[in-house]
């Protein structure tokens, strides 16, 4: 069975649409063949700048034939439905098969030549091709009907085994001729089939295979970093990018001039890697190096000295104007370029980015003003000293975590709530911060690169000697960013971050602008798992619906309870999410929501893990299945609580007795936050709660049995659901 070959020709592919092509390629080719009737094996699809190819293993020389049959009338039906069956079906009545009385068309398709098939499929698919951006050339291009593609199409080669398929498309007809690598084999190359494409082209200096051109940037630059005593900054995603560029990727270290260093490493990284795709480099202390490594496509005389000669003129004149970026900005106070923020919109229905700030600054004040954020009472000193690291909170500059001593940021839940005052400091630098977080948004040089703000802020405040814990929560404030991202633990820094978080979700729900299905352009989704995992992660004690009204700010209006509901319903399904990939059941936190008033997360996850861990146990499974049997009982009877009484029977005695006992220890311990003490008490009621069900019948003919029986229940039902609506539990 012979193989397949296909090769699209074109101009430069942009790199970052070539991972698309390859998928929409094999996807195309499928759909073809697949109603064509065409039985494929392996396909595998390549890209280079200025080619897409396929090869596809073991199609059949032609399609099997086909019987179709379509039913029609039965015999003996009126002479007007035989006609118009006839006339659908192109056939005469002689030539209609009778079966069961039912008359039939069938019609025999001889198979294909799959050739044919072939050159029918090469421009159904050029033509359906789903570029994200494209373009029509040449004279045809003055008809909305002629040929789209990437960069204009020049070539087409398609070969079945080693026949070549004819075809044609936008005036390109196919051959079995390419063109090999655009400097060292500008010539053309004839391909014999897909057995040595791969290696003629190998041979011309292209390396088709996508895969094996990142492996070849991805070591070479490695080693020619490490060939300068330094270590490559790794970079997957310029990894990938380079490959695109490149049909014969040559990696080739280069200098740019030491002065440039005094610049931020993130600019300088972020100018070399956004602007001309180069790696950078670190020395042997882990400092950027005044070095990158560009990808050359061509294996240069020189070695690739006049290449990096000219790469670090262009490196050096965008150094140039970073430089120049950051000595302007750093000429002006943060707190001067805080006031042109008053002329930016943050939303038509929330004012400025000024107003915006104002909010954050009286929330961040909030936070810490209530306890919620404090500083560590064993660290001594002011807060001045609760910064953990430099240059910023919690991470160096490639955002690789640099271990900092833990900081407890709450008080436990019984301690006392922090003396008026004794956080002063705490709060001053909180709202300080927060006033001057956005600053960063009207400098130069987030103008020219948006991807440095926060981070630029955190520099422009050290360079005009702000506190380091001030720096650091301008820096750090929009983190945690996703979910691999790291968690503020400074309090300062935790408190802006919080703030900013938890106004941009209560000011936007105010406004009525949720997110919807899959669409959340305002990033609340985002925002919300960012509060939960600060609060988590640093065992914050908030209340979230105090927080959705508290420090509130014009233009936006005050909350309503009904608002505030709505918010800890939006955390809950956030809380869902963020808890699945613990392995925690979204019944379980379903089951603590519903008992209403708990907007505590850290309070609300410990009791979700300790009623996980108690419905797992033989006793936890055997209560839930006693508390629905129970419930189902009251809801079937529409139970009211009656003033009657009489004897208990021993079996009743017994669980009136648990209840007395396991109900108060439950509270008490739940007054003092042991979870898991209260699932145990709960335990105890276990054995009495199955033995009145063996024992003791519910629907008694004595009115007097029967309610005080359904009011015992009742009890029942209410102690369990001290902690935790059973309802809601699934099992």
């Amino acid at each position: 069975m012979p193989d397949f070959l296909l090769e699209l020709r074109s101009e430069e592919i942009p790199a970052r649409m070539q991972a698309g092509a390859r998928a929409s390629l094999d996807k195309l080719f499928h759909e073809q063949m697949t109603a064509a009737g065409v039985s494929l094996g392996a396909v595998t699809v390549y890209s280079t700048p200025r080619r897409l190819a396929l090869i596809a293993r073991d199609l059949p020389l032609a399609t099997a034939a086909v019987s179709e049959e379509l039913k029609g009338p039965k015999v003996g039906a009126p002479p007007q439905a035989l006609e118009g069956f006839l006339r659908k079906t192109g056939l005469t009545e002689d030539q209609l098969v009778e079966r069961g009385g039912v008359l039939f068309a069938v019609t025999e398709k001889p198979g294909r030549a799959t050739k044919d098939v072939l050159a029918e499929a090469i421009p159904a698919i050029c033509r359906a091709f789903p570029w994200p951006k494209s373009m029509r050339w040449g004279a045809a291009s003055i008809s909305t009907e002629s040929l789209r593609w990437v960069r204009p199409l020049s070539g087409i080669v398609a070969i079945l085994g080693d026949e070549p398929v004819d075809c044609e498309v936008g005036g390109i007809r196919s051959g079995t001729a390419t063109l090999g690598h655009r400097f060292h084999h500008p010539g053309a190359i004839t391909i014999g089939g897909a057995a040595d494409y791969v290696d003629k082209l190998r041979a011309a200096h292209v390396l088709v295979d996508h895969a094996e051109r990142e492996g070849m940037v991805r070591e070479q630059a490695r080693a020619a970093a490490a060939k300068a005593g330094l270590t490559l900054v790794e970079d997957e995603g310029l990894v990938v990018e380079n490959a695109g560029l490149t049909e014969w990727p040559v990696p080739l270290l280069g200098r740019f001039d030491e002065a440039y260093l005094e610049v931020p490493p993130e600019t300088i990284q972020l100018t070399a890697r956004t602007n001309q795709k180069y790696f950078i480099c670190r020395d042997a202390q882990g400092q950027l190096a005044n070095a990158f490594v560009c990808t050359a496509n061509i294996a240069a005389t020189d070695g690739g000295a006049a290449i990096v000669a000219g790469n670090r003129k262009v490196l050096a004149a965008r150094l140039s104007d970073a430089r120049f970026f950051w000595e302007q900005d750093r000429k002006t106070p943060l707190s001067v370029h805080a006031e042109k923020l008053a002329r930016i919109t943050f939303h038509e229905k929330l004012g400025t980015v000024a107003d915006k700030v104002e909010r954050v600054a009286k929330l961040a004040r909030w936070l810490v003003e209530s306890g919620v954020v404090v500083s560590s009472p064993e660290r001594g000193g002011g807060p001045a000293q609760l910064v953990e690291g430099h240059p910023h909170d919690g991470a160096g500059a490639s955002g690789t975590a640099s271990a900092p001593p833990t900081v407890p940021l709450h008080r436990p839940a019984d301690g006392p709530p922090p003396r008026a005052g004794e956080d002063a400091s705490l709060a001053d630098l909180a709202e300080q911060a927060a006033r001057l977080c956005k600053a960063d948004l009207v400098t130069e040089m987030v103008g020219e690169f948006p991807e440095l703000q926060g981070l630029m802020g955190g520099y422009y405040a050290r360079a005009e000697d702000l506190p380091d814990a001030v720096a650091d929560a301008i820096r750090n404030h929009y983190k945690p960013v996703g979910q691999g991202d790291e968690v503020p633990t400074a309090p300062v820094t935790v408190a802006v971050a919080l703030a900013d978080k938890l106004d941009t979700l209560r000011s936007f729900f105010a406004i009525d602008e949720k997110p919807t299905g899959s669409k959340d352009p305002f990033a609340l989704r985002r925002a919300a798992l960012g509060i939960i995992r600060i609060v988590t992660e640093n065992g914050l004690r908030l209340p979230l619906i105090q927080a959705a009204t508290a420090a509130q700010a014009e233009p936006v209006e005050a909350h309503t309870p009904a608002l505030a509901q709505e918010l800890l319903a939006f955390f809950a399904d956030r809380l869902k999410v963020q808890q699945k990939e613990a392995g925690v059941r979204h019944d379980l936190i379903d089951a603590v929501f519903a008992l209403g008033g708990e907007d505590d997360l850290v309070r609300l996850l410990a009791r979700v893990h300790a009623l996980q861990a108690f419905v797992g146990t033989e006793d936890g499974a055997n209560l839930l299945a006693g508390y629905k049997r129970a419930a189902n009982i009251l809801k079937k009877e529409e139970w009211q609580s009656a003033a009657l009484s009489y004897t208990p029977e021993p079996e009743e005695k017994a669980l009136i007795d648990a209840l007395d006992s396991a109900s108060p220890r439950a509270d008490a311990a739940l007054a003092a936050e042991d979870f898991a003490g209260a699932m145990a008490a709960l335990a105890t009621l276990r054995g009495p709660i199955d033995a009145f069900f063996d024992k003791v019948t519910v629907n008694d003919a004595d009115p007097a049995k029967r309610a005080a029986r359904l009011d015992l229940l009742e009890q029942f039902r209410a102690a369990v659901h001290k902690v935790a609506d059973f309802s809601r539990i699934e099992g």
